[in-house]
């Protein structure tokens, strides 16, 4: 009895997931999986010498680990073991009918590390539309009186500052779309400027347009690097600076950079991004990879919605309705 009623608390706690929605996830990660290995297989060295090998597959396929990881980021669970325990191997038994242990889930994580990277890039994430925000967002990932004692993330985690101050772990760099769609990401260590030539480089690849920054990405360098790339970055001017004329469209645009902010809020409040209890590199990575695989499947993200109409006279675009952001 009291083994039922604790089961029935936990069916409680799982708020903005249905089974349908984890069947999608999986069916679209399975899909995937099985393209990435015959691609795989395409590109494996022949062996040097013929002695038969043990090719043994595993109780849990690599779209089941993908699909319980992202799926972590949709439910009120906290605690990553707790989760896994109660909730996949207990109230999701008919959905993952063989599952390992814990700690053999542990384990297994890091090896899928190249099967979510492609996951999300190539199947997830959106496409550029020509209306792009940039934006970064710190991952801190100790507090700031335990710096001296950190173990996991020594010598890799550094100080940073950020608008609220400075903290201690890591930086995203985010590219979205004027859809709230994630076009691109980049993580590097918090003292690295936004303004990085190879952060942005990697940030940039396949997108064209016109780019929407807020003031810390003000660079004539980085303004140049970019227009050479088919890309126009376009931000605010500070109050020390010379004021120059900008088209509507562009001062309009500059006003809905709150997209891009509206994503880094989700990705940290919804998909809790951000804790302090990672105990690898390797699933701190994973846990980062899941949240923003978790946020493209949500139902509903913050996005810009506007109109155009042509005029018949002179073919001139022409906003006839307000901008406002939907989330």
């Amino acid at each position: 009895m009291i083994i039922s009623n604790f089961i029935v608390k936990q069916k409680n706690k799982l708020l903005t997931i249905s089974k349908d929605k984890i069947t999608e996830i999986f069916c679209i990660a399975d899909d995937f999986c099985k393209e990435l290995e015959k691609e795989f297989a395409k590109k494996v060295l022949p062996d040097s010498d013929n002695a038969p090998k043990r090719h043994r597959k595993r109780m849990m396929s690599d779209a089941e680990v993908i699909t319980i990881l992202i799926c972590f980021h949709f439910n009120s669970y906290r605690n990553f073991k707790h989760y896994y325990l109660y909730c996949v191997r207990t109230v999701w038994k008919d959905l993952f009918p063989k599952t390992f242990s814990y700690n053999r889930f542990i384990e297994v994580m890091p090896r899928c590390f190249v099967a979510m990277t492609m996951f999300l890039k190539l199947a997830v994430f959106g496409k550029c539309t020509g209306i792009s925000f940039v934006d970064s967002t710190c991952i801190p990932v100790i507090h700031n009186k335990r710096f001296y004692s950190m173990k996991v993330f020594k010598d890799i985690a550094t100080k940073g500052k950020s608008t609220t101050g400075w903290y201690i772990g890591f930086k995203l760099h985010l590219l979205c779309n004027e859809k709230g769609e994630i076009i691109n990401f980049n993580l590097t260590k918090a003292n690295v400027d936004d303004r990085n030539e190879n952060v942005m480089n990697a940030l940039i690849d396949k997108v064209f347009g016109k780019l929407y920054a807020d003031k810390g990405y003000i660079s004539q360098t980085l303004f140049g690097r970019l227009w050479d790339k088919g890309v126009h970055i376009v931000t605010g001017l500070r109050s020390n600076m010379k004021q120059k004329l900008m088209p509507l469209y562009d001062k309009i645009m500059l006003r809905k950079r709150s997209v891009i902010e509206s994503v880094n809020d989700m990705l940290k409040n919804v998909a809790q991004i951000v804790h302090t209890r990672h105990r690898s590199l390797h699933n701190f990575i994973m846990n980062i990879l899941a949240a923003m695989g978790a946020y493209c499947f949500f139902s509903t993200k913050p996005h810009v919605n506007f109109d155009y109409e042509i005029p018949p006279s002179d073919g001139q675009l022409v906003i006839w309705q307000d901008f406002n952001i939907k989330s």
